[in-house]
């Protein structure tokens, strides 16, 4: 709806969901901006496996491997050279290309960028609540060269030509060892528990993302912001922002709290809750009548498929194999 600039939409899933969101985006007729999106296909089996090759990362949450995946997301976009990750239960309220523009800050070995709110931190979880991984600014190529993430196929390789992934001695710095079946233990939080190993100990790949790119259902209506009051000032505005000493301008929403497709939830039909009255009209403006305002330029939608995606480990393995000698 805001964007000023062409869109790619990577989309890594399965049959039945390229199916769901090519039939919406059939809706999607005449854009203002190009817009590609390319689907990844991504099986069971194939989750399974690059966590089998990885060896040591396993998940209680309820988004099981497919939420791992999310650390993953560089190795299945080979193509891909930076990339904004968003959540699901999310909608932008402002051009995500000023959430690209964010890339800029990112110099040096800064790979990644999420949101941080360390005074929301919770020892039962490791303080992995400290960030949401939710929204995520990722320098793909960045994680692609360190590399960011361990494989049996590594591991085999001769030392000489072994990659030394980044996020292995992380995972041991925040959880301890693995158990005796090499795998770690109450990492909560699902991926966002191994994020935050990665960015707590590498401190060097890590930029926390300002506040206004995630504005959260969780966390007491997170800092206390809604759309504001017409006539309100900076100063009217500033004590009511919790947890923050900056005005808040909220870009993009999250409803991870809901439990429910985020604009199928009832409680949006009670005018007395606090996150209806907040969050309600921004929810029926943007989810309601998207399709209308999207739909009005002449530019084209592209939708293409990658049938079966490798993982890096997977090509490394296939090119070492092409530059070995065969012999009888």
């Amino acid at each position: 709806m805001y964007t000023s600039r062409p869109v790619e939409f990577h989309v890594i899933c399965d049959h039945g969901a390229q199916a769901y969101l090519e039939k919406r985006l059939q809706l999607l007729t005449h854009p203002v901006h190009d817009i590609l999106v390319r689907f990844y296909l991504l099986s069971a089996e194939g989750m399974a496996g690059r966590i089998m090759r990885e060896g040591s990362i396993g998940t209680d949450h309820s988004a099981g491997y497919p939420g791992l995946m999310k650390l993953f997301i560089h190795e299945l976009l080979p193509e891909v050279e930076k990339s904004i990750f968003v959540d699901t239960d999310a909608f932008f309220m402002a051009d995500p290309a000023l959430l690209y523009d964010e890339f800029a800050h990112m110099n040096g070995t800064i790979a990644i960028s999420m949101p941080s709110h360390p005074e929301q931190g919770a020892a039962h979880w490791h303080y992995a609540s400290n960030i949401c991984s939710c929204i995520m600014l990722l320098d793909l190529a960045k994680l692609r060269a360190l590399p960011l993430m361990d494989s049996s196929l590594y591991r085999d390789a001769p030392s000489a030509d072994r990659p030394v992934a980044a996020a292995p001695p992380t995972f041991e710095a925040l959880y301890g060892a693995p158990g005796a079946d090499g795998r770690y233990r109450d990492v909560a939080l699902g991926d966002q528990g191994y994020w935050w190993a990665i960015v707590s100990n590498r401190t060097d790949l890590y930029r926390p993302l300002p506040h206004d790119w995630e504005v959260t259902s969780c966390l007491l209506d997170m800092y206390g912001t809604g759309l504001g009051n017409d006539a309100a000032t900076e100063e009217d505005e500033r004590p009511a922002m919790h947890n923050t000493d900056n005005v808040i301008l909220p870009k993009l929403a999250h409803f991870n709290c809901l439990h429910d497709i985020y604009f199928e939830w009832d409680g949006w039909f009670d005018a007395d809750n606090s996150l209806t009255q907040r969050w309600g009209s921004a929810l029926d403006y943007h989810a309601g009548f998207k399709w209308i305002w999207l739909n009005r330029g002449s530019a084209a939608l592209r939708i293409e498929t990658v049938a079966d995606p490798v993982f890096t480990d997977q090509r490394y393995a296939a090119e070492k194999a092409e530059r070995t000698p065969y012999h009888r």
